[in-house]
């Protein structure tokens, strides 16, 4: 199990602030457009909400676990969670997932630095909240991307939820397998405090006032670093130079060079442009439905490297450690990636 120390770690904290304040300070002084506006609104304000979130969804886990509302948070996933022997505390982390991602890794987190969860628990339980991310952002993207792109962008989504369906069975028919069953060893019993027995507010409140700090700090130590060496690498033109070698180096036969290079370089620079220059080469004639379909999984998979330096390594290292948080997430996007290319073959040869 994670063994934690019982302080809160303010002086590697400190560390970690005076190293961010340096390489802040070397990208200002290097590059003349890293002004303050843009820090303010680019940095500060996405790294103070990504904090907020990892500290809410810390409390959150803490106020769950003391206060015996496992039971009720997990009730909804709970069959498919019993089958794949990974228990109500992770069920309670899914259901979490659909509202925020962040919050339901630092749950999971907390679960697994008290001794509640086991690793592979940590780990697959992480791979299956893939699937609540998917709903997480449907609701913004759908919206986008139909108008852009049509019935493409419809079997785009088909594609991809059904890759997050075969990858989600896969992982719970593991832990079916693999998992001993947490209800069949007392030692390993997975629920809180029965529901109904709740801690009183003062337990709750010192729980909070001691846990809170410590895991806090110790997430920030390497969230903020982080952080800030991926935004002065984004200032400095690094993944301008990435998205362009992509596009220059993926090739098809089946798609033409010049339309899936702008896909992959759209993708790679955001989202949505993705859709909107696929949907642009489809209206024009210049891609079929199929092709089109073909080029947006193929810019998802391929921008990968770029959205996951951008996005997911402050998130996930900085959460759950440098080790651990690279582990899950290149597990977490090796998977996805597979599952995408199987059901993207498919729909290839037989769509």
């Amino acid at each position: 199990m994670a063994h934690t120390s019982t302080k809160p770690r303010y002086t590697a904290l400190a560390v970690s602030l005076a190293i961010s304040a340096a390489v802040l300070a070397l990208g200002v002084a290097l590059h003349a457009g890293l002004e303050i506006p843009l820090v303010v609104s680019k940095l500060l304000w996405p790294l103070g909400r990504l904090l907020l979130f990892i500290a809410v969804g810390l409390a959150v886990g803490q106020i769950i676990e003391a206060s015996g509302w496992t039971g009720y948070l997990a009730f909804f996933a709970r069959p498919f969670f019993r089958f794949g022997h990974l228990g109500s505390r992770c069920s309670a982390a899914f259901t979490t997932a659909f509202f925020s991602g962040t919050a339901a890794n630092a749950m999971l987190l907390g679960y697994y630095q008290e001794g509640h969860i086991t690793r592979r628990q940590l780990f697959l339980t992480n791979l299956v909240n893939q699937l609540p991310a998917f709903f997480l952002h449907l609701p913004t993207t759908f919206f986008i991307v139909i108008p852009l792109t049509g019935w493409a962008g419809g079997l785009y989504f088909i594609i991809t939820f059904a890759a997050a369906l075969l990858r989600t069975t896969c992982f719970l028919l593991y832990g079916h397998f693999k998992l001993p069953d947490p209800q069949a060893s007392p030692d390993m019993s997975d629920t809180g405090p029965a529901p109904g027995c709740k801690s009183s507010k003062t337990t709750l409140l010192g729980a909070l006032r001691t846990k809170l700090p410590r895991r806090l700090s110790g997430i920030a130590v390497f969230v903020i670093p982080i952080y800030v060496f991926v935004f002065t690498l984004n200032a400095a033109g690094v993944f301008n130079w990435l998205r362009h070698w992509l596009a220059t180096y993926v090739t098809t036969r089946f798609i033409p060079m010049e339309s899936l290079s702008l896909v992959v370089l759209s993708f790679a620079a955001e989202f949505t442009s993705g859709f909107a220059a696929a949907g642009a080469l489809l209206d024009s004639g210049i891609l079929t439905v199929k092709q089109t379909v073909l080029a947006l999984l193929i810019g998802n998979i391929v921008a990968f490297p770029i959205r996951a330096l951008r996005h997911q390594v402050p998130r996930y290292i900085g959460i759950f450690s440098p080790k651990l948080g690279s582990q899950l997430m290149l597990l977490g996007q090796g998977s996805r990636i597979l599952s995408l290319i199987l059901v993207g073959m498919l729909y290839y040869f037989f769509g």
